[in-house]
């Protein structure tokens, strides 16, 4: 069977983000598993309802690809509390225009990465009650990764064994439910 084929959602527009190199660790240890694939939102335009009667091209290609993905993984930093606007951005594109929503019926999950004792925990519940909203099924469990220097070697390379088999039973859960819920792109169409 091929692999499911997963959008990854990183909710950090930066250069060096922690997130984004948590991401790639991700991808590298659920690669048995899934196709990852790496979506770019930081070139979507800020939501605005005045430009749904001729999508952006760049609205028009996220739209695209998350219609290509069997689900989605949100891999998000927290600012003050909540997500990123970028990320939030993204959803509001993602949900519109009304009667296309590209979320509905999306398999998800939702983890990230920051340096504090509580990591994300607060970013991440505000995005699961969002993406509740919106139709994704979310898998469960919560995945918060306090990020030191060195957890993450240069290779994408989880470092600690305890770590690294926690998150390979975070993404075993979410392919356990993408196995049973998702409809696979190519069957869709």
């Amino acid at each position: 069977m091929a692999a499911f084929k997963i959008a990854v959602i990183v909710g950090s527009n930066r250069r060096e983000s922690i997130n984004r190199k948590f991401a790639q660790a991700l991808a590298k240890l659920g690669s048995d598993k899934f196709d990852f694939k790496f979506v770019q939102i930081d070139d979507l335009p800020l939501y605005n309802q005045d430009h749904e009667s001729n999508l952006p091209p760049s609205v028009v290609r996220f739209k695209a690809e998350l219609a290509e993905a069997d689900g989605v993984l949100f891999v998000t930093p927290e600012h003050n509390r909540s997500i990123p606007a970028v990320l939030k951005n993204a959803i509001d594109w993602g949900s519109r225009p009304w009667g296309k929503n590209s979320w509905t019926g999306k398999v998800g999950a939702v983890t990230g990465a920051a340096q504090g004792a509580i990591s994300t925990a607060l970013a991440q519940q505000h995005l699961r009650h969002i993406l509740g909203a919106q139709g994704v099924v979310l898998s469960g469990g919560e995945a918060y990764l306090q990020f030191k220097q060195g957890l993450i070697d240069a290779n994408d390379v989880v470092t600690d064994e305890g770590t690294r088999g926690f998150l390979k039973g975070f993404l075993d859960q979410f392919a356990v439910l993408v196995g049973k819920l998702a409809v696979p792109a190519a069957k869709a169409a």
